[in-house]
């Protein structure tokens, strides 16, 4: 949705599989690991579009839309350059013994893929980071950083932990499947506060450089947290609150006005077309993008036009325990509707944001009528029923 401007109903890529029958790709490549299904030929991704404006583009982080070689190639998908992992397995652990320079491995020694090693990943992306910016300085320059931390495994460097080893209290690890932490939360801390740092060092950069003010940085996650994030409901996966509210931060100087807040509801797919229109590419009525430009609203102009955004899983099931389903949001209502049994759960984001109370049931009216609406929605895009994408 982010890199493509469609919604969930449109997305190409809807779930995290792995891909089969590349067996001849991954020998030419030496995969390791299997990498996600890939990203079509005929998709169009921000970095293209920035791309074909004249812009450098280059992506220091993580990649889940397809390894080299295969069609969703970050190189084939816009980017001069990509720095890291290429494969969602590969980024669960923080000290690899390589990453990617493009379709080339770049060995790090001292790192086994251990609790710790001699090279986080983390310093690495921000070094290539801070090297894009500078050697594009004069140029118009797209730099997108889907940082990997915090994600498990949960490492950082050991004396980072320090920060938070003595005064937060510590309880047991029990997520399987991960690489164990003997401080779980000291360290789960460290690595939040390890990433702000980051960030830090990249606005650093912009501002000893004179580039601040020409610069739009936006800072948002792909979606909510691993764990508990009280007062908001569920977490990852799930589409509760606690599922698909992420921070959207903005930074313009001259253009945004510092410490503004707003309770706007915007989406991912908004990202693709935002950009596009502050980088001078004029949009249309018959834009093929499903997210909205947020650019005139950003500079107090002018009002959005859609009244609600939708949400649909139809194959996405992160947790043993989640229910597919779809949901709408319009105004402070949010419903969802749950494939599993035709359910519905009605909430009002305004009064109980963490959907303690559902309205389905005193409130029939509202609930069939935003129904009908996801219904609708539904029909339009093609996206009624949970289905499986083929290979391409």
């Amino acid at each position: 949705m982010l890199l493509t401007g469609k919604h969930s109903g449109h997305a190409y890529v809807r779930d995290n599989r792995n891909p089969k029958g590349l067996d001849a790709i991954k020998a030419q490549y030496q995969w390791e690991f299997p990498g996600q299904y890939p990203l079509p030929p005929e998709e169009t991704t921000l970095a293209e579009a920035l791309h074909d404006q004249g812009y450098a583009t280059g992506a220091m982080g993580k990649w889940g839309l397809g390894h080299f070689g295969t069609t969703g190639d970050p190189n084939r998908q816009g980017f001069d350059l990509f720095y890291g992992f290429n494969c969602q397995v590969h980024a669960h652990n923080h000290y690899p013994r390589f990453l990617w320079r493009n379709g080339t491995k770049e060995t790090l020694p001292g790192n086994d893929r251990t609790l710790y090693g001699e090279t986080f990943s983390q310093d690495r992306f921000i070094e290539e980071a801070i090297g894009f910016i500078d050697a594009h300085r004069q140029d118009p320059f797209f730099l997108f950083m889907p940082f990997t931390i915090p994600h498990l495994s949960i490492q950082v460097p050991e004396w980072a932990v320090g920060w938070y080893d003595q005064t937060i209290e510590e309880e047991a690890y029990e997520h399987k499947g991960y690489l164990p932490h003997p401080k779980p939360r000291a360290g789960y801390a460290a690595m939040v506060t390890y990433l702000d740092y980051g960030v830090g060092l990249i606005m650093n950069k912009l501002r000893s450089l004179g580039l601040e003010e020409e610069t739009l940085v936006i800072f948002t996650s792909d979606n909510g947290s691993l764990f508990e994030n009280l007062p908001l409901r569920s977490n990852k996966g799930y589409l509760y609150e606690g599922g698909i509210r992420v921070p959207w931060i903005m930074r313009w100087p001259g253009e945004i006005e510092a410490g503004k807040t707003s309770s706007l509801p915007v989406i991912s797919s908004d990202l693709f077309p935002t950009l596009r229109d502050v980088a001078g590419w004029e949009l249309s009525e018959t834009d093929p993008l499903d997210g909205e430009s947020l650019k005139g609203w950003i500079l107090g102009e002018i009002p959005l036009k859609r009244n609600a955004l939708y949400f649909h899983y139809p194959n996405y099931a992160f947790h043993k325990n989640n229910r597919l389903g779809s949901a709408i949001r319009k105004g402070h209502h949010k419903l969802i509707h749950f494939y599993d049994d035709d359910s519905l759960e009605l909430y009002d984001l305004e009064k109980d944001l963490a959907e303690s109370k559902d309205l389905s049931a005193s409130s029939p009216e509202l609930a069939r009528a935003l129904k009908l609406e996801l219904d609708q929605w539904r029909q339009r895009t093609r996206a009624i029923a949970p289905t499986r994408v083929a290979l391409p």
